[in-house]
């Protein structure tokens, strides 16, 4: 499917983790928008989504720690990989992101939940049938917020501390940012406002006229979540600005430290 790179990009600057969330159903129409935008956003064959059916609790008990326990959501999306793929963790990144800013678009809520000791992989992977060279990076539960965030997760989450955004100077090298093309800068922003485990931000840019490059700040240090998959997240952003900036190019994927880079089409 085409990005509908508008939308999504006001998503970008629109999203905010959310955990508590009003446990009414979704209504069917929602439902099967997120089903068919899990079946049709599908850009690398290495990684897909499916909307589990079954109730997300048993699956998000262990939700807890820096990201807060998840209470209350009526749905959740499994972001699946082909383990097969050395570039696995970027494809499920940039796919999952999708989804979310999707969902997003649509008024709902959504929060990205990655490693095994904040979501039951086992529990998740039985409920969807994967395949074996298959496991479950991450899932997002998705529903309606209850009212203003609370204290907790102003404290835990995107409203408060760990919303907060490294400037990019200090995350950027290359181009100046006074000679970076139009493009350039709003696909930083974007790029700069991509999710990621305890906010940790651990992506680096390079710029050149027609390119920028993303790598990782430490390859080593991941806290048991894969840092390309938070890059692959990045990845998304800079392209849904760059063509809302209506500037089309392509990604060329790379090894530690770096991940991938985006080169303008001629």
């Amino acid at each position: 499917m085409e990005i509908p790179f508008h939308g999504w990009h006001v998503a970008i600057f629109q999203r905010r983790s959310r955990r508590r969330y009003d446990s009414t159903p979704l209504e069917p129409a929602q439902l099967d928008n997120l089903k068919a935008i899990c079946r049709e956003f599908r850009p690398f064959p290495q990684a897909r989504a499916e909307l589990i059916d079954a109730s997300p609790d048993e699956i998000l008990r262990g939700a807890i720690g820096s990201y807060g326990k998840i209470k209350g959501a009526p749905t959740l999306i499994a972001f699946i990989g082909d383990m097969k793929d050395p570039h696995v963790h970027e494809k499920v990144g940039y796919t999952g992101e999708g989804i979310i800013l999707e969902a997003t678009a649509m008024g709902l809520s959504t929060c990205w939940v990655g490693g095994s000791i904040f979501f039951r992989r086992g529990v998740a992977a039985s409920l969807l049938g994967i395949r074996k060279q298959e496991k479950v990076l991450a899932v997002t539960p998705v529903g309606r917020p209850v009212g203003e965030p609370t204290r907790e997760e102003t404290a835990m989450t995107g409203f408060g501390l760990f919303h907060k955004r490294k400037p990019l100077v200090k995350i950027v090298t290359g181009l100046e940012s006074g000679k970076q093309p139009h493009w350039v800068r709003s696909a930083l922003d974007a790029a700069r406002l991509a999710p990621s485990a305890v906010n940790r931000q651990p992506w680096r840019f390079h710029v050149e006229v027609d390119s920028i490059t993303v790598s990782m700040d430490n390859p080593a240090l991941n806290l048991g979540i894969s840092k390309r998959l938070d890059c692959g997240i990045a990845m998304l952003h800079i392209e849904v600005a760059a063509l809302d900036n209506k500037v089309k190019g392509e990604w060329q994927l790379l090894t530690d430290p770096k991940v991938a880079r985006f080169k303008v089409k001629k």
